[in-house]
């Protein structure tokens, strides 16, 4: 019988201390939270582990991403941010479901890791006239529904929009798009922990989703120039 790949295996000495350390991080935050949300917690854990497989290049972090986004949707929603909520339940998470598909069909070789693209100028040019045009709508949604923090919200629909497209394109360039938006999600969840200290962790979350974002690029990067090499 075949045995199942264990993913984890595949980690290389800096990226397994890279996780565990980002887990230690949520871990302790969620433990010094004066008001502790399991569901928050939960959410985070998912998040630091599918930013470790993605920066490798592996479609298991695309499968956790679709989950993190289910539940980085309650979490906003909760808080009446509903830029987040709109944002990651109906663009995130079909474009991770999209990227699954997308990654399966370009491996590199016989490897798991996905075949790093190119992209083009016509494909920047698409993505920043759907940019502007998925913004703009969002921000008469979002300012109806009376969502709160309405600019950074906007801002963060405009680059997570940026992130989960050239997540889609396979491009090195995914992971800049996602740490832009991790510096306006510091942002939304610090204003937030100022009326809710449950929200605290959700800070530290993206503060470490920032430092395995920038890893993220790198990872691509390097995996960029060895297959343009080999």
């Amino acid at each position: 019988m075949r045995r199942i790949h264990n993913p984890f295996r595949d980690l290389s000495i800096f990226e397994r201390i890279l996780w565990l350390s980002s887990l230690l991080i949520v871990i302790i935050a969620f433990c010094f939270s004066p008001e502790k949300s399991v569901l928050n917690f939960f959410a985070s854990l998912v998040g630091v582990t599918a930013l470790i497989f993605i920066a490798k290049g592996y479609v298991i972090g695309q499968i956790l991403i679709v989950i993190f986004a289910v539940l980085y949707g309650i979490i906003s929603f909760q808080f009446k941010y509903y830029g987040e909520m709109f944002t990651y339940v109906f663009m995130s998470l079909p474009m991770a479901i999209m990227s699954i598909f997308s990654w399966i069909r370009h491996p590199y070789k016989e490897t798991k890791a996905v075949k790093v693209h190119k992209i083009r100028a016509k494909e920047i040019a698409l993505m920043l006239a759907l940019m502007v045009i998925v913004t703009f709508g969002f921000y008469f949604v979002l300012r109806a529904l009376g969502t709160a923090n309405l600019t950074f919200s906007t801002i963060s629909v405009a680059t997570t929009f940026i992130a989960v497209f050239l997540t889609f394109m396979r491009s090195p360039y995914y992971a800049l798009g996602y740490t832009a938006n991790d510096l306006v999600l510091i942002v939304l969840w610090t204003l937030a922990s100022t009326k809710n200290t449950a929200y605290i962790p959700m800070i530290f979350c993206f503060v470490v989703f920032l430092v395995n974002d920038i890893y993220g690029f790198i990872s691509w990067k390097r995996m960029e120039k060895y297959q343009r090499q080999d």
